[in-house]
């Protein structure tokens, strides 16, 4: 990923085998713990970066939903240092990816169950204290 790009843009990225269509957001994600699969080391990413990549993404329809439902997942395994990590990427992003971010905290604090995927409905608290805590230090929100 390349911490350069604009979350908010997509990018072509060239190669002679298999040219990608990479969307900015993943520029959010950064390499975590490294586990092994069947001989292969796979890099997982990090919590706080995957858990903001999909809060910035538009979050519409039944993609969307479920987008909403795995950060819930990210979210309720995630350890404080995560939460800190999480905080102080926040804050670096524009007002509109903030605002995003708030946005789908907020539908993510109202959706009910989907079959085959975390219930929201006993993490409520921890999304509505995630969402808190991001608006308290939001200099747009004084």
């Amino acid at each position: 990923m390349d911490p350069a790009q604009d979350p908010a843009q997509a990018y072509v990225l060239e190669d002679d085998q298999l040219p990608l269509l990479v969307f900015g957001a993943l520029s959010l994600v950064s390499p975590g713990a490294a586990i092994e699969v069947e001989g292969t080391r796979l890099s997982l990413p990090r919590p706080a970066g995957l858990l903001l990549e999909k809060l910035v993404t538009d979050c519409t329809g039944e993609k969307g939903e479920r987008d909403l439902l795995v950060a819930l997942a990210v979210l309720a395994n995630a350890g404080y240092d995560d939460l800190e990590e999480l905080e102080g990427a926040y804050r670096r992003l524009r007002p509109e990816l903030r605002h995003a971010v708030r946005s789908n905290l907020t539908i993510l604090s109202l959706l009910g169950p989907r079959a085959g995927m975390p219930d929201p409905e006993p993490r409520r608290a921890d999304v509505v204290a995630l969402l808190r805590r991001l608006e308290a230090g939001d200099p747009d929100l004084s």
